[in-house]
């Protein structure tokens, strides 16, 4: 039985690292558009997918939550609701994702 794949050190190491970068990525999404004031409407379909990507980054946590650490985890999956919660809060936060929006003096 040796013809059996074995996982080796490369792809372990790609999924720890896989592991760091995915929660990361959405705590620092949710603190950008949190923080960050948005300046313009995007079109439809960049914000359909923007909500796309988030949702599936949200999944995607979930596949990997066994080689996360929990508070990374955790902090992670509230980033990634808070996404969503944000475009609850007002008619440009739904087109945004921002929770502030306003127009810059010419």
């Amino acid at each position: 039985m040796t013809g059996q794949p074995t996982q080796t050190s490369v792809n372990a190491g790609r999924s720890a690292v896989m592991a760091i970068v995915l929660p990361s990525l959405l705590i620092a999404h949710f603190l950008w558009n949190l923080l960050t004031p948005a300046h313009e409407y995007p079109m439809r379909s960049e914000q359909v997918m923007t909500m796309t990507f988030d949702g599936l980054m949200l999944a995607g946590l979930f596949g990997l939550k066994a080689s996360i650490p929990k508070l990374l985890f955790w902090t992670a999956v509230v980033a990634g609701v808070g996404l969503f919660v944000l475009r609850l809060t007002g008619d440009a936060a739904r087109w945004t994702g921002h929770l502030v929006y306003y127009l810059p003096p010419r």
